[in-house]
């Protein structure tokens, strides 16, 4: 299948253009001007490159015209660490979305997956499903769902199959290094404590791998709907950074009521992901398992890092 792809450099967008070229797709991905590929290294040469922006509508309309994409995964979006939550990045992120649909649309474009969020949801209602009411508190999850409402009733009206798969806490190989995962692994590998709040939180954490099968997934079978994309399986931040302690040796370094919860901060947050399990997609790991493929990952670019005299 032809497939065009957004935000193929970033965390999420580099392991979905992998899994689809290992599917036997051709991809065509729109790169910002100046980003790094680096996470796409190993595949140079095995996918089209168009540098641009979303915003550069001519470009993207000529683009999907000579591309003549049959199915379209969407993940580009403003989401620096620490900034994205608030950010007014997210409106031109919102509108510049609806644009690429409309343009899609135009250029015969059948299948629409894009990414959305679990903060979309009421995250006090417990496990979250697809039905779930959705109460937004954030400009990032408010854009997002702004994104879903509006896409679903363009894809409709144009009979065409659009996907919008909620994500819930990816982590893994390649991850931004000021994301929770990375930054312990990064701090107990090098005997440096690591200040964590008390660690009550419940969170759904899912492998990124699972989670570019889970896009490549509706894409394959062509779905509409709300997806969550998230692994059911509800761990303590606590749990999770006992975890990643055990498994590197470094117990004894995390200190849990360091920080002080953040006073928007949901203490339970897990998806019910059964109905894209129906699809034929389950989660392939579990934590630890993750995890250790996470560590293995980490341990080359430290000292890769250390044989340039980086660090």
């Amino acid at each position: 299948m032809k497939v065009f792809v957004t935000g193929a450099s970033g965390f999420i967008g580099a392991h979905v253009t992998r899994s689809l070229l290992a599917g036997g797709h051709s991809v065509t991905a729109l790169v910002v001007p100046g980003d790094s590929l680096w996470r796409l290294e190993e595949a140079i040469g095995k996918f089209s490159v168009v540098t641009g922006r979303l915003a550069d509508r001519e470009l993207l309309r000529r683009v999907l015209i000579e591309f003549r994409p049959e199915a379209c995964i969407h993940l580009a979006w403003y989401a620096e660490p620490g900034k994205y939550l608030s950010s007014p990045e997210n409106i031109p992120s919102l509108t510049d979305s609806l644009s690429l649909l409309a343009e899609l649309i135009q250029a015969g474009c059948r299948q629409v997956v894009m990414a959305g969020t679990c903060a979309e949801y009421d995250t006090d209602k417990g496990f979250l499903r697809e039905d779930t009411p959705t109460r937004p508190t954030t400009l990032y999850a408010a854009t997002k769902l702004s994104a879903c409402l509006i896409g679903q009733q363009l894809a409709a009206a144009a009979q065409i199959n659009f996907a919008w798969g909620r994500i819930f806490y990816p982590y893994g190989p390649q991850e931004d290094p000021r994301r929770l995962v990375p930054a312990a692994i990064s701090a107990l590998q090098q005997g440096r404590s690591f200040p964590a709040t008390l660690g009550e939180q419940v969170r759904d954490y899912i492998f990124i791998e699972d989670v570019a099968a889970a896009f490549c997934v509706m894409l394959e079978k062509q779905a509409s709907g709300v997806f969550n994309i998230s692994s059911g399986a509800p761990v303590t931040i606590r749990h999770l950074l006992e975890t990643i302690a055990v498994l590197l040796g470094r117990t004894g370094l995390t200190q849990f009521g360091a920080l002080a919860y953040r006073e928007w901060e949901p203490q339970f947050i897990c998806g019910d992901n059964r109905r894209l399990t129906k699809l034929g997609w389950k989660p392939q790991y579990t934590l630890s398992q993750g995890l250790l493929k996470t560590f293995e990952w980490w341990k080359v670019f430290f000292e890769a890092q250390a044989g340039a005299n980086i660090c």
